[in-house]
């Protein structure tokens, strides 16, 4: 059974505020590898479909491939990145920038 480190260094001993800490850690990382990466994936497949030089057709299933691709790479992120404020920006503000670019400018 593996313990959490705790901030007097001992390992095995959490007070109950760090290990809430944690699990809400671990919660919202959890929300931003399946809802995040997922809003970021649907929206630069949207995109893509909109951009790519080809019929219609194969410019959205090049795009759908793509997000499958943009989905892994962000979830595989979000358990990576060291700092919860790092995740949401990374990735709300290109999912934010991409929508803006294909509903307002395409």
């Amino acid at each position: 059974m593996s313990s959490l480190p705790s901030k007097s260094g001992a390992p095995g001993r959490q007070t109950q505020g760090s290990l809430a800490r944690y699990r809400l850690d671990v919660a919202l990382r959890v929300l931003a590898g399946s809802g995040g990466a997922y809003a970021l994936a649907a929206v630069a497949a949207y995109c893509l479909a909109l951009l790519l030089p080809m019929p219609r057709v194969d410019a959205v299933l090049v795009s759908t491939m793509l997000a499958f691709v943009i989905f892994t790479l962000a979830a595989m992120w979000s358990f990576r990145c060291m700092s919860l404020v790092r995740l949401w920006v990374g990735l709300l503000a290109p999912t934010l920038i991409l929508w803006a670019v294909a509903r307002f400018l395409l």
